[in-house]
């Protein structure tokens, strides 16, 4: 949301009082904006509890529909949409973001210096090159077992009957099938190459989740840079970098160009962990602010003006349509290639 004149003259807002001394901090105003606050992350973490399944049994057979809301599988990490599509394309696109968005973030770093870490889109920065780079990785990891698969090699987690040509079952003491394991055809150009998918390990999960706090911290950064950002800075006369519109524009790209290729589902009440990045952004700025005397990064956050408590209560409710809209164009993407790829389209949770 950061906005410049020029590369080195980066606009920031005026001081409108003294952050340091308890009178900013002791009034009804911070309480209300603090209540506001807890709320969110105590409405995030009771949907983490009961939706994520870390109070669960995790014994075999004790899973349930419900159980299997966060349920990721871990070759959806990697695995293309398509059938006809190689992992090694979604190895090659992430590669690409990766090192585009890095690069980007070091330039504009190095222009502005360390203090663009203030910014909330600084921040989304960040954790969507993470993404990209821990994507790649996990994707460098897919494309090798898939390699070993068309081989006829047994690697990992994957488990061949090229011979039978049947499913390969793993089945607990008492006869039944576990339920942390599934099975689905990885290679389509041999449909009789079978492999045993299991549940994901902790960076699968990580990788989804950080997968979903983008989707709505994306949206978020550029709808409110374009439509209150901007137009704010037109009416000051105020000219936007290259550096800025690009990194306004560009996340959503790659953001959007990896969801169209991926295979991860998009449970809603992910929702949390958007909610939880920017609590804990909103607290570090208060922390920074209460022990350093600086401009706030974005006039709404500053709790001086009256009308704080309304601008915070206004930027909680935006994180529903920006995460919506994002969940809506899941359901668009899985309606169109369902219809348009009914026999390659492999994502169907």
């Amino acid at each position: 949301m950061r906005s410049n004149s020029n590369f080195g003259d980066s606009w920031q807002p005026a001081m409108t009082g003294n952050t340091t001394i308890s009178s900013y901090w002791f009034n009804w105003r911070v309480l209300v904006c603090a209540i506001w606050v807890l709320v969110t992350a105590f409405f995030s973490f009771v949907l983490i509890w009961k939706y994520e399944g870390f109070h669960k049994s995790n014994e075999i057979g004790d899973e349930t529909q419900q159980d299997r809301a966060g349920f990721l599988d871990e070759d959806e990490t990697w695995r293309p949409c398509l059938k006809g599509i190689h992992p090694a394309w979604l190895l090659a696109f992430r590669l690409v973001a990766f090192f585009v968005l890095f690069i980007l973030l070091i330039v504009t770093a190095f222009v502005d210096g360390g203090s663009i870490f203030y910014y909330y889109t600084q921040w989304t920065f960040t954790l969507i090159t993470f993404y990209f780079g821990l994507g790649s990785l996990l994707s460098i990891r897919g494309c090798y077992q898939y390699h070993k698969s068309v081989s006829g090699d047994r690697v990992d987690n994957v488990e061949l009957d090229a011979e039978q040509g049947n499913h390969a079952a793993v089945a607990t003491a008492s006869g039944e099938t576990s339920s942390n394991i599934a099975e689905k055809n990885i290679n389509p150009e041999h449909p009789q190459v079978r492999f045993v998918r299991r549940r994901a390990d902790t960076w699968g999960y990580v990788f989804q989740m950080i997968f979903q706090m983008n989707a709505g911290a994306v949206l978020l950064t550029d709808c409110v840079f374009w439509f209150i950002i901007v137009p704010f800075l037109a009416i000051k006369d105020y000219n936007l970098s290259v550096l800025a519109i690009n990194m306004h524009t560009i996340n959503a790209v790659f953001l959007l160009g990896d969801t169209a290729l991926n295979c991860l589902h998009f449970p809603c009440f992910r929702i949390a962990y958007f909610f939880l990045w920017t609590v804990t952004y909103v607290i570090f700025q208060w922390l920074l602010h209460a022990c350093v005397n600086i401009w706030w990064p974005y006039p709404f956050l500053d709790l001086s003006s009256p009308y704080a408590p309304l601008w915070y209560f206004s930027v909680a409710l935006m994180h529903f349509p920006c995460y919506g809209a994002f969940a809506l164009v899941i359901k668009l993407k899985h309606h169109v290639f369902t219809r348009w790829f009914p026999e390659s389209y492999q994502c169907g949770r």
